[in-house]
């Protein structure tokens, strides 16, 4: 089969989203392009942390043995610093009943992860085209998309249509497959900005993810591998757009202004070396209108996006490719349009009923996030309620359903 197809699914992006969708789709036995304008292995702005309920789609798609015996690094827990000083620790082994498909998360570099997960995908045959960009949709003559045009980095002055049943937008925040639908949205709130860059020898990091949340922003730490025998630490800043334009600043002198201001971090920092240029992603808070359109289906960050501190991208993105797949075929063997058309609200509907209790975890916590003083009060509450800090991380580990959290009973306890 040539460059130029056709195929039953064109899949947009060689992230995690990407990478599950396509591996997922071709185990369906469809067949598969992945196309993605960068070149492997790549860095990416990004937390780098996976959940514990992430490790069984990485196992499942035959990646998880690797990361474990090579760069990634264990978390136990996650412990979350109130602008007050208050604490909220949680551990993933706890004493509810839930359990993940293992009691840890992992840090792990993205040049890492997104390189083995694309091994994975061609291992199950999938064609993976790198250095493709793609810069529009072919539809049919009712409007339909049927396919993709693209440039290769080269032969860049040649544009190529690639033609497939459907297109799989899984190209992250600023998605170019969500915009040419129609389906892109940003949300009026939260409007944040992230600044990311790896560092050496950061003091005290241990075996839990941090995140110290102030009254203007929030840093998230957490241990992604080793490097020349040092620990490396990814460090995200995640500010308003209204203070990171205020700043004036390049992305490297913010991050170190911020952490710089605030002693309890700066000290952790005399010793350590920032290894990677800053890079800033956002603004965030992106939601399509909906996750489908005629020919399209989207998935990870370019069907929502909200905010980073939960660490929910990579797991989110897994978890959405193997909920496609199946709905994928449907659609492709689907006998006419109005069953093609059926099939796809499907998948709406299929991914409010597996996400959407997250959904509402994620905004409860994200008010608290700006919100100090709630913040502040739920540290209180939670330094004294071990057992809730545990369901509450469960809860963004994605083992515990978030509706242990949200239950009125449990959520009476916030409020003692």
């Amino acid at each position: 089969m040539s460059d130029s197809g056709p195929w039953q699914v064109i899949v947009v992006g060689g992230g995690p989203a990407g990478a599950s969708a396509a591996w997922h789709c071709a185990q369906a036995g469809l067949s598969v392009c992945l196309v993605d304008r960068a070149r492997f292995p790549r860095s990416k702005p990004c937390a780098e942390y996976l959940s514990p309920e992430g490790s069984r789609i990485l196992d499942r798609m035959g990646a998880l043995a690797d990361l474990e015996q090579g760069a990634a690094t264990y978390l136990t827990g996650m412990v979350v610093h109130a602008p007050a000083g208050g604490r909220i620790h949680g551990e993933f082994a706890a004493q509810h009943a839930y359990r993940g498909f293992r009691d840890r998360g992992l840090g792990i570099r993205r040049e890492y992860l997104d390189a083995l997960l694309l091994n994975r995908v061609r291992a199950a045959g999938v064609t993976v085209m790198e250095g493709a960009r793609v810069t529009q949709l072919c539809r049919d003559a009712d409007g339909t998309v049927n396919g993709v045009e693209l440039t290769r980095d080269d032969e860049p002055q040649t544009l190529r249509t690639v033609h497939a049943s459907l297109v799989v937008g899984a190209d992250g925040l600023n998605s170019v497959v969500a915009s040419r639908a129609g389906l892109a949205h940003r949300a009026r709130w939260p409007r944040r900005v992230a600044y990311v860059a790896h560092y050496r020898n950061v003091a005290r990091m241990g075996t839990l993810g941090e995140m110290h949340v102030t009254d203007n922003g929030y840093v998230g730490l957490a241990q992604v591998g080793n490097g020349d025998g040092a620990s490396i630490t990814n460090v995200a800043l995640v500010l308003p757009t209204r203070t990171a334009r205020a700043l004036r600043q390049s992305p490297a002198d913010t991050l170190t202004t911020w952490l710089g201001a605030h002693p309890q971090l700066a000290e952790r920092f005399v010793n350590a070396e920032r290894m990677t240029p800053v890079r800033a992603v956002g603004p965030f808070a992106s939601h399509a209108r909906r996750s489908w359109a005629p020919g399209v289906m989207l998935t990870g960050d370019a069907a929502d996006f909200l905010d980073p501190f939960t660490g929910e991208g990579i797991y989110a993105a897994l978890a959405g490719g193997e909920l496609l797949a199946p709905i994928a075929h449907a659609v492709v063997h689907a006998p006419d349009a109005r069953r093609r058309r059926q099939a796809l609200m499907s998948y709406e509907q299929a991914r409010r009923t597996t996400f959407g209790g997250k959904w509402r975890l994620e905004r409860l916590i994200m008010l608290a996030v700006a919100w100090p003083p709630l913040l502040n009060h739920a540290a209180r509450v939670l330094s004294r309620d071990r057992d809730l800090a545990d369901l509450l991380i469960g809860a963004t580990g994605d083992f515990v359903p978030p509706s242990a959290v949200l239950s009125p009973r449990t959520l009476l306890r916030f409020l003692s």
